[in-house]
């Protein structure tokens, strides 16, 4: 008989011996765990080199940069520098006009601290700012481009004459997209607050973020930190959308920072976003006594939800002061506002006319919040002597459903007068814990209203009470009595 090959041995024995193997359990675990063991090893080890890069300062690895436009570039394509000491204004302007050129695009502003004095966007733009990168604004006013006064506020809102352009601005625009992985515009604010307070500024300082008269508005995904003035300023747009922004100031000495104030804007939503801020985090606003009656643009069709703001200084929410165009239908739902001197607040006086109303207040957590409902009808600034007392403003139907809240001092303040009294304001669903032990802590002067169902603190006797039913329980015999004794 013929020998058989020697692989052929080899092959045989192997297919013996396989079968084998697998066929003990034993074995297979062993196998399993092996593999496990090794994977976590080797997770482990990736994990440790990442915090070591980072303790070492390495930097971790950057998010792709998604295309959002056909057309996109750089911003160092430009000649531009992220060190934080060139200027690179020329650089944006090159970028932003090359964009226009082209019908539109995505102008990239990568990781670094990009120094630029202020400069335009373009109509079909998105401007996006990748993870660490930093748009820095020079600090230096002679950098500031001077602009006509807003024609619905009569001149310079802190001086006459012109006023400081924004850092980024925008006129006349369409479809215009500010977002990224969490960059930042950064305005260096703390200079101008210091020549502000020390009286060296001849104009009206500048905002961080200035669109007017455009459309189509989308602004998320970013932070916005120490503007000179206003941060974010929509001033006669429609269709305006601000989604998951971070906005920051020092809460003290950093003044009139409101966080984003919408400004006869039309169909304008603000969600999903912290805001933290010296000033108002919010203003709705729609011009200034007889300038803004003139101006005749209202702030309509504005949902504000889903907000955290802090507010030392002012208020969470505000509508007002500079309110003459009219302000109506706001919603704002699921507002959180902590450690603040108010929550919510509507500011008007004689001379500014126009209306607040159709305003409607949902699911308001009050923590440690000195006044948590204020409506104010003397806050006496104007523009000039121009003004006419006559023009009394419209305050009517206003609602507030679902108010909780700890640590507040004084729940609800309304403070009407027998020339702007407060027209149809309800209140239902509240329950908020207060450090006032005074007894009037629900104040209220000339206003006529509802209570539904039971609330705490007890509403003052200004306010109708109804059963949860809707069944008149008590009507009020004192809508005109005044029933204040706190200065807030």
């Amino acid at each position: 008989m013929a020998e058989t090959p020697k692989h052929q041995h080899r092959g045989s024995d192997h297919s013996r011996w396989i079968p084998i193997f697998l066929s003990s359990r034993q074995t297979l675990l062993t196998l399993f765990w092996t593999v496990a063991f090794a994977l976590i090893i080797l997770c482990q080890r990736n994990a440790v080199r990442r915090l070591l890069a980072l303790r070492l300062g390495a930097p971790p690895p950057r998010r792709p940069i998604p295309v959002l436009r056909q057309v996109a570039f750089n911003l160092s394509d430009f000649g531009a520098v992220g060190d934080g000491v060139t200027v690179n204004t020329e650089a944006f302007e090159r970028a932003v006009s090359e964009i226009k050129k082209r019908g539109g695009g995505q102008l990239n502003v990568e990781a670094g601290f990009w120094l630029t004095a202020p400069f335009n966007l373009t109509s079909h733009m998105t401007l996006f700012l990748t993870e660490n990168a930093v748009i820095l604004g020079i600090d230096d006013e002679k950098y500031w481009p001077l602009m006509p006064p807003l024609p619905s506020y009569g001149y310079g809102r802190e001086h006459p004459g012109p006023r400081y352009g924004s850092l980024i601005h925008g006129q006349n625009l369409k479809d215009v997209v500010i977002t990224g992985h969490n960059g930042s515009i950064n305005g260096q604010g703390r200079t101008w607050w210091e020549k502000y307070r020390k009286k060296l500024l001849n104009h009206t300082r500048g905002s961080l973020v200035q669109i007017m008269w455009s459309s189509d508005i989308h602004i998320s995904d970013i932070t916005l930190q120490d503007s000179p003035f206003w941060t974010l300023h929509p001033y006669d747009c429609k269709n305006v959308t601000v989604r998951n922004v971070t906005i920051l100031a020092p809460l003290s000495e950093a003044p009139n920072t409101d966080g984003i104030d919408p400004d006869s804007c039309e169909n304008v939503v603000i969600e999903d976003s912290y805001i933290s801020v010296g000033d108002d985090g919010i203003a709705i606003k729609s011009g200034w006594d007889q300038y803004g009656i003139a101006y005749g643009r209202p702030s309509t069709n504005i949902l504000i939800r889903n907000l955290i703001v802090r507010s030392m200084i002012s208020a969470g929410v505000s509508v007002g002061s500079e309110m003459s165009g009219g302000v109506s239908n706001i919603t704002v739902e699921n507002l959180y506002v902590w450690n603040s001197r108010r929550a919510v607040r509507i500011k008007t006086s004689p001379g500014r006319g126009g209306y607040v109303r159709d305003i409607t207040y949902k699911n308001l957590t009050l923590d440690n919040v000195r006044v948590g409902v204020v409506i104010k009808t003397d806050y006496n600034e104007h523009p000039d002597e121009g003004y006419d007392p006559k023009a009394l403003p419209v305050i009517e139907n206003i609602s507030f459903t679902g108010i909780r809240g700890h640590g507040v001092r004084i729940p609800v303040h309304i403070y009407g007068s027998r020339e702007i009294p407060v027209r149809n304001v309800t209140f239902q669903d509240v329950s908020v814990g207060i450090t006032y032990k005074k007894k009037r802590i629900f104040q209220c002067s000339f206003v006529q209203g509802r209570v539904i169902g039971r609330i705490f603190p007890t509403p003052c006797e200004n306010l109708d009470l109804y059963d949860e039913q809707g069944k008149l329980v008590k009507q009020s015999s004192s809508q005109n009595s005044t029933d204040i004794d706190y200065e807030i």
